[in-house]
């Protein structure tokens, strides 16, 4: 039988198969072949026996959270409690577009925004709106069910942001568990131990651990360079990099208002931690 692995706690695997849940074990062969199962996989199982017998092949994976099988990602981001973070958003766009796995952004805690922080909001909310990426608020559930139907998607972003009870509203069947912001560290508290799929009208949706770094390491510059999609303009220079170059457009147009100034100087940061963390993996 054909199922999908929707949770995985040890060496215990729930499977969906035919609207019913299976719970297998892995067959030995794929620890002989360095295989290991993640949610997400599409697998067959031996229903009778409860063992997953096969691993059918993935069309891309993620190493955090471990997850195969996305066709989009959901980026919580909170823009207060915790502040909002443009440089971890913009490094988890860059890792996401990068393994060609559809962006989503959902901003939420909107209604902590005093006056003033609602109008710079506004203007990061139509800024990513604008270069083709899908935002929605956790405000706007309607239009969030358009961009991910029939998909399978994973939620990320940093702790505390929200992601639990984004599920939650979507589905308070979910009951997942949620926690206040630690007023104590200034942070999210992780609720989520384990990466989990559960089915939503038509899609499955992922909530996985809270994280607030990510390697580049594994990200060549061509990679971050082209994972900024307003960057797409032909420069003077062939391959050109948007640093120093003398007549980019990408700069002229940062320099004219086109492009946020915020987004570019994160781009120039995540190019300077790619560079750092390869010359440490050298050495």
């Amino acid at each position: 039988m054909n199922g999908k692995i929707i949770k995985i706690i040890s060496n215990l695997m729930t499977v969906e198969a035919d609207n019913k849940l299976y719970e297998c074990k892995p067959r030995g062969k794929f620890y002989h072949q360095k295989l290991t199962p993640l949610v997400g996989d599409n697998v067959v199982i031996d229903e009778r026996n409860n063992y997953i017998l096969e691993i059918k092949e993935r069309k891309n994976h993620l190493n955090r959270p471990s997850i195969a099988n996305v066709d989009a990602c959901i980026i919580v981001t909170s823009v207060k409690e915790p502040d909002i973070s443009l440089l971890l958003l913009d490094k988890i766009l860059c890792l996401i577009i990068s393994h060609k796995i559809e962006p989503i952004i959902c901003f939420t805690k909107v209604d902590l925004l005093n006056e003033k922080e609602k109008k710079e909001f506004i203007k990061i909310y139509n800024y990513y709106e604008s270069i083709g990426i899908p935002v929605v608020t956790n405000e706007e559930l309607e239009k969030l069910d358009k961009f991910i139907e029939n998909k399978t998607l994973v939620l990320t972003g940093q702790t505390g942001a929200g992601k639990s009870s984004l599920l939650n509203r979507l589905n308070p069947e979910f009951n997942l568990n949620t926690q206040e912001i630690s007023k104590a560290l200034g942070r999210g508290v992780h609720t989520t131990r384990h990466t989990e799929m559960f089915k939503y009208k038509t899609s499955f949706i992922s909530d996985t651990p809270g994280f607030s770094s990510l390697d580049l390491s594994n990200l060549t510059k061509e990679n971050i360079r082209n994972s900024f999609i307003e960057f797409g303009f032909e420069c003077k220079y062939k391959d050109c990099f948007h640093q120093k170059e003398q007549g980019c457009m990408v700069i002229e147009r940062v320099n004219n208002g086109d492009i946020l100034k915020e987004r570019y100087d994160n781009y120039l940061k995540l190019v300077m931690e790619n560079e750092s963390s390869r010359i440490i993996y050298k050495k």
